[in-house]
């Protein structure tokens, strides 16, 4: 089983990375947290892996962080949730912010997130409330470091610029979003400055 790749990113989307390591390319599927973390193509990538392995097919997914990927195996743990749908939620909600809401058994958040109705949601809650206690400290430090202003600053201005969006005017959304929520995580912060460039 394949559990960690390093090498260059040859191309990459919103879903997924292609990883070149010693002249083989592996095709890596992967959740938008971990998408806007990614350097840009020919830079260089390391991924913790998972290796899905079915009768007609083997499936890479990729992971920039261990509690993605501990949140990831619990998910398709669970009964009705597959790889693609566990991805969909990874990348609908940050890993922390998961974990909060599997906690508080919040199945309204859990159901905002696209392609997780009310049932997959109450699943979720059932099966993996009482299974993540362990996570707890891994928690507390993703926490810390979406807290910190300027690694926060970054991430959402290289999620604009990936989705498309001029610098200089992802930028000022991105201040902007930030003077209106200092608070905020990853994906408020995003929402926010995306809020800030429709206008």
């Amino acid at each position: 089983m394949i559990a960690h790749l390093s090498g260059r990113i040859l191309e990459k989307q919103p879903n997924r990375v292609v990883i070149d390591v010693s002249g083989v390319g592996y095709d890596v599927s992967v959740p938008l947290s971990t998408f806007y973390g990614l350097g840009e193509a020919g830079g260089e990538i390391a991924l913790r892996i998972h290796t899905h392995v079915r009768e007609d097919a083997l499936a890479l997914y990729g992971f920039s962080t261990s509690l993605e990927l501990d949140l990831f195996e619990r998910l398709i743990g669970t009964s009705g949730i597959g790889p693609k749908l566990a991805l969909a939620v990874l990348s609908g909600i940050e890993p922390h912010d998961l974990v909060r809401a599997i906690e508080q058994a919040d199945v309204a958040r859990l159901t905002a997130i696209p392609g997780v109705g009310k049932k997959t949601s109450e699943r979720i809650v059932v099966e993996l409330k009482d299974r993540l206690p362990r996570l707890g400290p891994a928690v507390r430090a993703a926490s810390g470091a979406a807290a910190e202003p300027s690694a926060l600053r970054d991430d959402v201005l290289s999620a604009l610029v990936n989705l498309g969006y001029h610098r200089p005017l992802a930028e000022k959304a991105v201040d902007a979003a930030v003077k209106a929520a200092p608070d905020g995580g990853f994906e408020r912060t995003l929402k926010q400055a995306l809020r800030e460039l429709a206008r």
